[in-house]
């Protein structure tokens, strides 16, 4: 079987990108996988065409690499390829379209609203803000509607941040999201389908030593503590991974996706995300999740190629 490893890109996450591509591909040539990696270029259609690989494993982050339209064009030349179809993939990858589908399926998720660029631009912003805040009540997160890693995402504790929280945002989608806060244990449940159906692997527990898990706090070793698996009640974990399968389900995903919640002290599980491509850094989340399941990686990055190309 020959895979073709897609990193790197133009994205804000090219290096976590290059990092995820050159681990996977070490795990696949360790199965005895024949593996070649490739950035996204003006020369990246015409290789896929001539080359034909068995199977495209995309680590590319950003809209170039989930937005699905990378997706359309490899499903339109019938390349075979690891991870969520076009469809699945615009769905998960615009955060707000996502939490409106978990609320069909039954899931909590916290109260959020959804505010265009334009909306600055045609009203009053301080008045916007200020209805915002006096509405959903501080603290606040607010993220980009679309975008990962957490780039953009600021914890808003007081009006007095709304305001310059919102500009951050706006520089990474011209979509904002604005959500409620959720206080509780931070926990991500990894979904994976290694031939015998989706299955949740054990929910990892995140316990940033700066209180917020950013983005230096997601790929800088030290600055994070991760539990595996998280240290929650059965019944809770239970509850977790039959969430992140339904939410796996409802958006028509497949092979791998990584989805993040919040428990609060109630128990309650809220869905705030799921992501279609997830990293695969030595301090990446899917990495660690499937180690605790007692899998390797070249066993398990094997199984998912295998099963792409099956599929």
């Amino acid at each position: 079987m020959r895979v073709l490893i897609l990193a790197g890109g133009i994205s804000h996450e090219r290096d976590v990108s290059l990092k995820s591509g050159r681990r996977v591909a070490d795990a696949l040539q360790e199965a005895g996988v024949e593996v070649e990696i490739k950035e996204p270029d003006n020369e990246l259609i015409g290789h896929l065409i001539a080359t034909r690989p068995d199977v495209v494993w995309s680590t590319l982050h950003g809209a170039v690499g989930e937005d699905g339209s990378l997706q359309d064009l490899m499903q339109l030349a019938q390349i075979k390829f690891v991870g969520a179809g076009s469809d699945a993939a615009r769905l998960a990858w615009n955060k707000p379209v996502a939490k409106t589908i978990a609320e069909r399926a039954g899931l909590k998720t916290p109260q959020s609203i959804s505010l265009p660029r334009s909306t600055f631009k045609e009203l009053n912003a301080e008045s916007v803000l200020a209805m915002v805040g006096t509405e959903l009540g501080f603290p606040l997160v607010v993220k980009p509607a679309k975008s990962g890693s957490a780039q953009g995402v600021t914890k808003v504790e007081s009006a007095k941040g709304f305001s310059k929280a919102m500009v951050d945002a706006f520089a990474y989608d011209d979509l904002v999201m604005v959500e409620r806060f959720v206080a509780g244990t931070e926990v991500s449940v990894s979904v994976v389908d290694l031939g015998a159906g989706p299955i949740a692997l054990p929910a990892v527990e995140i316990v940033p030593e700066s209180g917020r898990f950013g983005y230096s706090e997601r790929y800088t070793p030290g600055e994070t503590d991760y539990f595996v698996p998280a240290r929650v009640s059965r019944e809770t974990s239970e509850l977790l991974a039959a969430h992140a399968l339904a939410i796996f389900d409802a958006l028509g995903l497949r092979h791998l996706s990584r989805i993040d919640f919040i428990v609060d002290d109630d128990g309650n599980c809220w869905f705030l995300e799921a992501n279609v491509t997830p990293g695969m850094t030595e301090t990446s989340l899917l990495p660690q999740a499937i180690l605790a399941q007692g899998e390797t990686l070249a066993s398990a990055y094997s199984a998912l190629a295998r099963v792409a190309f099956s599929g």
